[in-house]
């Protein structure tokens, strides 16, 4: 297994250690997570990779995902860590919050994950400004993405040059694989930072996930903690953030702030834009 995916050591708070390849998110987030017990929701946040190990730290996590069978193994798995009770799924779709909307804590969430969920959405915009909503005055959005650069890196040392040329134009890079599975976005950092403003929150610096990581094969013989330290040094780094396999921002809705409101014809139901494989 490539050394991202190593069976994870455990921290002296009897966390596991993350995986490597999102060492750099949660560099970012921990001063946020270490200060004090959080109100969390987490979009898209499947089988719990990131509310679990949250949910340990003393945290209670709500996911929303629109996987019955991603929420299920979220829920063995938080049990099996000894957080259930921390640890809430709801069934729903990022674009259409209502459900968290009526159940969300006095004030709203004070911290929000939107990972790898904007490359599926219909509308990127109007699912960040929805979720944005959400968030407490003051509190953080962590959002994490595909980064285009990164993917025509990975297609080209894939032996893919045709499909690497597509992607840099922007363009699906294998349109009959499109029909029959759901296609994903990507974006640069610009296009990132400036969803995250344009829902009305203030971003800090962009960030490298997965470096150098994805691009090592099993066979490497990398270091695993070598190779985080690699990560961390080259996470806010040019020229080497800027291929990586993902995007991270972390962005905080200002105290008083209120997100914008989509009032579009079609509102957060606008047909969707096309998108690369």
């Amino acid at each position: 297994m490539p050394p991202s995916e190593s069976p994870p050591a455990t921290t002296p708070t009897g966390v596991a250690e993350p995986p490597v390849r999102t060492a750099a998110v949660w560099a970012a987030l921990d001063p946020v997570v270490r200060a004090g017990s959080l109100q969390v929701l987490d979009v898209g946040g499947g089988a719990g990779v990131f509310a679990v190990p949250l949910a340990q730290l003393g945290h209670h996590v709500t996911v929303v995902d629109t996987s019955a069978d991603a929420l299920a193994t979220l829920r063995r798995r938080a049990d099996l860590a000894g957080v259930g009770d921390r640890v809430r799924g709801l069934q729903g779709d990022a674009d259409q919050l209502d459900a968290v909307l009526d159940q969300a804590p006095d004030g709203g969430y004070e911290l929000v994950l939107v990972h790898s969920v904007l490359e599926v959405v219909d509308d990127p915009a109007a699912t960040l400004t929805g979720i944005a909503a959400v968030l407490r005055p003051g509190g953080t959005l962590s959002v994490t993405a595909a980064n285009r650069a990164g993917a025509v890196l990975a297609r080209a040392l894939g032996g893919h040059p045709v499909e690497a040329r597509a992607l840099l134009g922007d363009r699906d890079p294998a349109p009959a694989r499109s029909r029959s599975r759901q296609a994903r976005r990507r974006f640069s950092p610009q296009e990132l930072v400036d969803l995250v403003g344009q829902a009305g929150l203030r971003p800090g610096d962009w960030r490298g996930v997965s470096v150098v990581a994805d691009l090592l094969e099993s066979t490497s013989g990398a270091d695993p903690a070598a190779l985080r330290t690699l990560e961390l040094a080259l996470a806010g780094t040019s020229p080497y953030r800027d291929v990586a396999t993902g995007l991270h921002v972390l962005a905080t809705r200002e105290a008083g702030g209120q997100p914008p409101v989509d009032d579009s014809p079609h509102g957060r139901h606008r047909s969707a834009e096309p998108r690369p494989a």
